[in-house]
């Protein structure tokens, strides 16, 4: 072992002495809103009061005296038709306490812990919390049964409505654990990461993933030198980093890379550049963790980092965007997923008359065109549209360059001499963008954001042209319910995307949505 490596592998040992870094690799990815757990437990109870009442005409025809359970019950010394009757109450009788039982029973979950992430939690404790917490619920239905002298409810009705609540508590829990670990080792949820700073820092820090920190977790791509540093003429020592450019050069690594953590080694000589690394990761919404050198390399006694130690195990200042895990995040993607899967699957009938009527009018062009673009953080995909152009649409581009009519990279003529007869209709319509929803299903766009690039317009991207590849890529956006096809300038375009991005919020991806829908019945598409 080197020195190098074995000053990594002891820089930390003092103040990560009780970490676990493999459970801390799974901690990083499980960040599951607790809003969705509790919308999950709400529908389960639902779902509970739902089956228990129309389960228990069956059941208490079991137990009544007649019934097959209830011949064995006096055997066992219970009276076959004690609190059961024949009669099926009412909903609005039973509601009011399985109302009771259901709410107390979220809040016992709610204390037991079953609301932390669970992949924080052993099976056994995850357990007790989902069962243990309908059990509290039937506890508070009893409780408020005696005290309103409730005599004739149905307690065959409560006691199925308490255990289906704890099948289905434990279930989902079960279900969404083993989910994310499954998801979680196919790496799924890897964290790339870049290492800023001198060559003695960066392998140090390198070498501290390498050893203690699940590769599936977070994976180190390479590094940015320092010009005339140390970093810039020292030669790197095992395990090697690739070399991605210059500091200076951040802000294109961030998009050109899917990075979600640039990781600093603040350096003695106070590291002049390091305010150019916090307005790059600024911009381009980027976590920067800023670790101390001094801190990094001493192998401490009995000093601990009380806050701020994570799953990397490194004892930095982390700044992250604000809202870089927001439960309103978690809302946009449910959003995109009900919306799109919903359309999908009711536009399923016209996807197929249009793709009829493109084969009889276009016989030789394919149905869907294949859309290659770049995305979020540059990470290209193929999205689709309905075909509506010539099949040798982008040979003819060349020829037509004098009749752009937007300025900068992007390529847009308003009579399009290259869009087929039925492709102009779709157009006008933007009924050629429908597919697009399969990109929103899968992950690749959101309903709402900037449009993605192609990749020989990202190349004529200024730098700050590029921040509108700092969030999901959308089909429809402010520039698109604001003059669409009179924006004749691509700096207008980007500024619209800008403020996107700098004021968005769930309302204002509403209001885009719906101003889309009346720009679509306008027909102002081209």
């Amino acid at each position: 072992m080197s020195t190098a490596q074995g000053a990594a592998s002891v820089a930390l040992s003092g103040i990560r002495r009780s970490f676990n870094s493999s459970r801390a690799g799974v901690e990083s990815i499980d960040n599951t809103p607790v809003a969705f757990l509790w919308l999950t437990d709400i529908t389960v109870a639902v779902l509970s009061f739902v089956i228990s009442y129309s389960w228990l005409p069956i059941l208490q025809q079991l137990v009544l005296p007649d019934g097959v359970l209830g011949r064995w019950l006096p055997m066992i010394g219970v009276p076959p038709s004690h609190g059961v009757s024949a009669m099926v109450p009412s909903v609005a009788e039973l509601l009011g306490v399985a109302a009771v039982a259901a709410f107390a029973a979220l809040l016992s979950v709610d204390f037991l812990g079953g609301y932390r992430p669970v992949l924080r939690q052993s099976y056994a404790r995850l357990l007790l919390a989902v069962v243990l917490g309908p059990a509290g619920g039937l506890a508070a239905a009893a409780i408020v049964m005696f005290a309103l002298h409730i005599g004739d409810f149905s307690r065959l009705f409560l006691f199925l409505f308490v255990a289906l609540q704890s099948v289905g508590f434990a279930a989902s829990r079960l279900a969404l654990r083993g989910y994310k670990v499954r998801r979680f080792k196919a790496g799924y949820y890897v964290r790339e990461v870049v290492l800023v700073g001198g060559e003695t820092q960066v392998r140090r820090i390198a070498e501290h993933f390498r050893r203690n920190v699940p590769g599936h977790a977070y994976n180190v791509i390479g590094r940015l030198v320092i010009p005339d540093g140390p970093s810039a003429t020292v030669a790197s020592e095992p395990p090697p980093v690739t070399v991605l450019g210059t500091v200076d050069s951040l802000g294109d690594v961030l998009i050109h890379h899917p990075i979600a953590d640039v990781v600093v080694a603040e350096g003695s000589d106070g590291s002049p550049w390091l305010s150019q690394v916090i307005r790059d990761c600024d911009y381009f919404r980027t976590t920067l963790r800023i670790v101390p050198e001094a801190v990094f390399a001493e192998n401490l006694r009995d000093l601990r980092l009380l806050h701020g130690l994570d799953a990397t195990g490194l004892p930095a200042l982390v700044l992250a965007p604000g809202r870089s895990g927001c439960h309103r995040l978690f809302l946009k993607r449910l959003l995109d997923i009900v919306v799109s899967a919903t359309l999908l699957l009711l536009l399923a009938p016209f996807f197929a008359l249009i793709a009829l009527v493109i084969k009889l009018t276009t016989p030789g062009l394919p149905v869907f065109y294949p859309w290659r673009v770049v995305g979020y953080r540059g990470r290209g995909f193929v999205g689709y549209k309905f075909t509506t152009m010539q099949a040798d649409a982008d040979q003819q581009k060349e020829k037509l360059a004098h009749l752009n009519e937007m300025s900068g990279p992007v390529f847009k003529i308003k009579q399009d001499p290259r869009i087929t007869t039925f492709g102009r209709f779709l157009r006008k319509y933007s009924i050629n963008e429908l597919p697009q929803l399969w990109s929103v299903l899968k992950g690749d766009m959101s309903l709402v954001g900037p449009r993605p690039a192609w990749p020989h317009e990202l190349e004529r991207y200024e730098l700050w042209h590029k921040r509108k590849l700092s969030i999901m890529p959308g089909i429809t956006c402010l520039w698109q319910v604001r003059g669409r096809n009179k924006i004749s300038s691509f700096d207008d375009w980007v500024k619209m995307d800008l403020e996107y991005i700098d004021n968005w919020s769930l309302w204002l991806d509403v209001k885009i949505l719906v101003r889309t829908v009346g720009a679509v019945f306008k027909g102002t598409g081209s």
